[in-house]
């Protein structure tokens, strides 16, 4: 007889752990299973670190999430004994009407966010590494900084096995489907066939392969990610020093950075967002990073932090999941709602949003509904007649 859980989830990267960590935390049987080993680098939960903020340029509907997932921070780091997030202050830069100033003014506002105005002059005084444009002036942020993933995996998943949860790694799914009269699911595994009450589908960049039923138009794009020793060392761009950003440039191309965190021979992670990325599957990803491709970044720092990019030292790719609006999917399954939950589509911006996305999952899982608003989050705007971006 097949192995019988309460709920099973799919994927253990940020959302899935998280998931995994809050469904368990509630008593149920959970069986959770992943391809590859705990907090690893083959999908888009790894690198060293995340940038979080509040005033959110995406969308104000994200704002309310956000203020959640701050509270969830200080709980995984008060039951974890893991250190996760670092609050060093954010800047959004660029000209005021580019889209990631003024919709982080208009995120601030709307909900009332602290935060601060600088021109040029004063960025440049407060923050000396940094070389702003006269005409260019930052959202400033106490709140913002900096998250590091595989210290979020690894405690969601060491709670999630501390309140029972069975984690099962090196053992992917092959092939789930919901059971007659829609009485639970049944998951195939190379190892092993289960079934539960309930599936959470958390896949990142295996989306179009676990949930090709979805009908969600989702792009899986190469990404870098690069880290360079400054000239004269990282004193400058220590965390009291430097926050972290997010820097629109002409044309709307945006980089972002972080402070140096990894001690004096660990350099300073910088990239660009989206800019570049290359369509490519989880099995075809080009995971070589051409010399063509660092000085790409290096010229672009030059103009925004000239002592930055002196000695290359690294380069990670990882996988960007993006839907068409670049905004989540995170609902009940609709051809399945009855049992099936599913996260994907994260495009790029959705690592600080991990541990509500896995309370809205076990909320979802177990109740049928959650609080939280989803509504900018539900899959059938693709299916919608005339919607755009709509599979075809």
């Amino acid at each position: 007889m097949a192995p019988t859980y309460d709920v099973i989830v799919l994927g253990l990267g940020g959302m899935g752990s998280a998931a995994a960590c809050r469904l368990a935390e509630r008593g149920v049987r959970v069986l959770g299973l992943e391809r590859f080993g705990p907090a690893h680098d083959q999908g888009s939960s790894h690198g060293g670190s995340r940038i979080t903020r509040q005033s959110y340029f995406e969308d104000p509907a994200y704002v309310p999430l956000l203020l959640r997932a701050y509270e969830l921070y200080d709980q995984v780091e008060r039951d974890s004994g893991r250190e996760i997030a670092l609050l060093c202050g954010g800047m959004m830069v660029g000209r005021p009407e580019c889209r990631t100033v003024a919709g982080a003014v208009r995120s601030a506002r709307r909900w009332d966010l602290p935060h601060e105005m600088l021109d040029a002059a004063e960025i440049r005084r407060r923050f000396p590494a940094m070389t702003p444009r006269d005409d260019e002036v930052a959202l400033y942020e106490a709140r913002a900084g900096l998250l590091r993933p595989e210290a979020m995996v690894s405690a969601h998943l060491q709670l999630a096995a501390k309140a029972g949860a069975e984690l099962r790694f090196h053992e992917p799914a092959l092939h789930w489907e919901e059971l007659p009269g829609g009485r639970g699911v049944r998951v195939r595994t190379g190892q092993n066939t289960y079934t539960a009450g309930q599936l959470v589908v958390c896949p990142g960049a295996w989306a179009p392969e676990l949930l090709a039923d979805l009908e969600v138009p989702i792009e899986v794009q190469r990404q870098v990610t690069y880290w360079f020793r400054p000239r004269g060392g990282i004193d400058a761009h220590l965390p009291e020093r430097q926050p972290v950003y997010v820097w629109e440039q002409t044309g709307g191309v945006q980089v972002y950075g972080f402070p140096a965190i990894d001690g004096p021979d660990g350099g300073v992670k910088v990239a660009f967002f989206r800019e570049g990325g290359a369509p490519c599957t989880p099995g075809d990803i080009e995971r070589t990073v051409r010399p063509a491709e660092a000085e790409a970044m290096a010229t672009a720092m030059r103009r925004i932090a000239p002592d930055l990019p002196d000695t290359f030292l690294r380069a990670v790719t990882c996988m960007y999941s993006t839907t068409p609006d670049e905004h989540f999917v995170i609902a009940r399954h609709p051809a399945h709602p009855g049992t099936v939950s599913v996260a994907c589509g994260f495009s790029g911006h959705g690592f600080k949003f991990t541990p509500v996305v896995g309370e809205i999952l076990a909320e979802l899982a177990l109740d049928g509904t959650t609080a939280h608003p989803l509504g900018l989050f539900d899959p059938r705007r693709f299916t919608a007649p005339g919607a755009p971006g709509a599979a075809r």
